[in-house]
C-alpha cells in the first residue's frame, strides 16, 4: 500500500474503532480524559509504524493492544502504583498477555456503553457533551466537528478540553448508572445524538441544507447504544425515528440545493431498506412494552409519513392523536409547532392558526424561523395571501440557512 493508501486505513479503523479503544483503555484507568489520550497515542504509533510494516490483519485489536499497554506503563509510574494495582487486580495480567482479539469481549462492549453515559452526562453543558461525544465515540477530529457545526476549530477544541476538566473535576464514575438515575442519564444520551443527526438532516446554519455525514454519524452512534442497550424502548424509538427521516435524504433537497418540503418530495426516491429497518426498529420498541416515550412517539408518527404511498394518503388524524401524546409526553413549544401543523391537515387551517396563535407570546419562539413560517403557511392556504407573505418573509429574514431562506423567499414571492 502506499503512504496515503495507509492513511487512508488508518482513519477509516479509527473511526471504526475509536471509541471502543477509548472506552476499553477507560475501563482501566477510570479516566476518560486520559483515556482518549493514550488512544490518541497508539493512533500515532499506527502512523508512523504502518507505512513500514503495513496494516495489521486485525488493525483494531492492535490499536487496542498498544493504548491498553500504554495505560498500564502510566499506571506504574504513578506513585501510588500500588493502590491502583490493588485497584484492576486481574485486569492488569489481562492485558499483558490478552490476545489481539480482546477487542471483541462483552468486556469491552459494557465499556463502551459506560463511554456513552459518560460523555453525555449532564454536568457538561450541551455543546460540550456534542463535541465530547463525536470526538470520543465518532472518531471524529476537531477539525471534522468544527466543520460540521460551522464554529471555530479553537472553540471545539476547548469545549473538549474544558469537557475532560469537568468530568475529572466532578468525579464523574465510569459506569452505567441504575435505577432513576438511568433513566435521566439515557435521557440525556438520546437528546444528544438527535442533537447531532438534527443538524446534519437540517442544517441549523450555513449554505448547505443537509450535512449527511453528521446524520449518518448518529444514526451509526443511534445503531451502537441499541445493541449495547437492547431492553430500552426509547433507544429504539430514537433508532427508528433516524432510520426514517434518513430515508428521505434523497428527495430533500432540488437539484439547486434548495428544501423540498415533506408533502412534495418525490417518495420514489425514499430509501425503503431504511425505512424497513426504522418500522422494525419500532415494533421492537413496542414489543419491550410500556407506555410509548417522546422518541417512540416520534418514530410513530415518522412511520405514519413512511407508509403513505402518496401526500394524499397521509393519514392525519392519526397523526394528530399522536402528536397529543407526544405534547402530554413532551410539552414544550416545538412539539406544539408541530401539532398545530398535523392539526391543521386534519381538522382544517383554522384550527392549526388557532394552536399557532397561541405560542406567539413564548419567548422562546421569539426568533424561530419556523413560527412565522407554519403560520404563513396556514395563512395562505385559509386565502390570506398578504399575511401569508409578510410571515414567509419574517421566517426567511430569521432563518440562518441560506438554502432555507432562499426557499422561503421563493415562497413568499410566488404568492404575488
Amino acid at each position: 500500500m502506499t503512504d496515503v493508501e495507509t492513511r487512508r486505513a488508518i482513519d477509516a479503523v479509527w473511526r471504526l474503532e475509536a471509541a471502543r479503544i477509548i472506552a476499553g483503555v477507560a475501563g482501566l484507568v477510570r479516566d476518560v480524559g486520559l483515556a482518549e489520550e493514550l488512544a490518541q497515542d497508539a493512533l500515532v504509533a499506527a502512523l508512523e509504524q504502518w507505512p513500514e510494516s503495513g496494516v495489521p490483519d486485525n488493525p483494531g485489536a492492535w490499536l487496542m493492544a498498544v493504548a491498553r499497554r500504554r495505560a498500564v506503563d502510566r499506571i506504574r509510574r504513578e506513585r501510588n502504583y500500588a493502590g491502583k494495582l490493588a485497584e484492576i487486580g486481574h485486569r492488569m495480567e489481562e492485558v499483558e498477555d490478552a490476545a489481539f482479539d480482546a477487542v471483541l469481549e462483552d468486556r469491552i462492549e459494557d465499556d463502551v456503553l459506560r463511554l456513552i453515559f459518560t460523555a453525555c452526562h449532564p454536568v457538561l453543558p450541551t455543546p460540550a457533551r456534542v463535541a465530547l461525544t463525536l470526538r470520543m465515540l465518532g472518531g471524529l477530529t476537531t477539525e471534522e466537528i468544527a466543520r460540521a457545526f460551522l464554529v471555530p476549530e479553537p472553540t471545539v477544541a476547548q469545549r473538549i478540553v474544558r469537557a475532560k476538566k469537568t468530568l475529572a473535576e466532578a468525579g464523574v464514575p465510569f459506569e452505567v448508572p441504575e435505577g432513576p438515575e438511568r433513566a435521566e442519564r439515557l435521557s440525556s444520551v438520546l437528546e444528544v445524538l438527535y442533537l447531532i443527526f438534527n443538524e446534519g438532516y437540517a442544517a441549523t446554519s450555513g449554505d448547505a441544507w443537509v450535512r449527511t455525514d453528521l446524520a449518518l454519524e448518529a444514526l451509526r452512534l443511534g445503531r451502537l447504544l441499541a445493541g449495547l442497550a437492547p431492553g430500552e424502548p426509547e433507544v429504539h424509538g430514537l433508532v427508528a425515528l433516524m432510520e426514517i427521516q434518513a430515508s428521505r435524504s434523497r428527495a430533500r433537497t432540488a437539484p439547486d440545493g434548495t428544501p423540498v418540503p415533506l408533502l412534495e418530495q418525490n417518495r420514489g426516491r425514499w430509501d425503503r431498506l431504511l425505512i424497513d429497518r426504522g418500522l422494525a426498529a419500532l415494533l421492537r420498541a413496542r414489543d419491550l412494552g410500556g407506555a410509548p416515550g417522546p422518541y417512540v412517539l416520534q418514530a410513530a408518527i415518522a412511520a405514519c409519513h413512511a407508509r403513505a404511498a402518496s401526500a394524499e394518503e397521509t393519514d392525519w388524524g392519526l397523526i394528530s392523536k399522536l402528536y397529543d401524546l407526544l405534547a402530554r409526553r413532551l410539552p414544550t413549544p416545538v412539539v406544539e409547532l408541530n401539532r398545530a401543523v398535523a392539526v391543521g391537515y386534519a381538522r382544517g387551517p383554522e384550527a392549526g392558526l388557532e394552536i399557532v396563535d397561541a405560542l406567539a407570546s413564548e419567548k422562546s419562539m421569539a426568533d424561530y424561523h419556523l413560527l412565522p413560517s407554519v403560520r404563513g403557511d396556514l395563512l395562505a392556504r385559509l386565502g390570506r395571501t398578504a399575511e401569508a407573505r409578510a410571515e414567509l418573509e419574517r421566517a426567511a429574514s430569521l432563518t440562518r440557512n441560506a438554502a432555507e431562506r432562499a426557499a422561503l423567499e421563493k415562497k413568499a414571492a410566488d404568492l404575488g
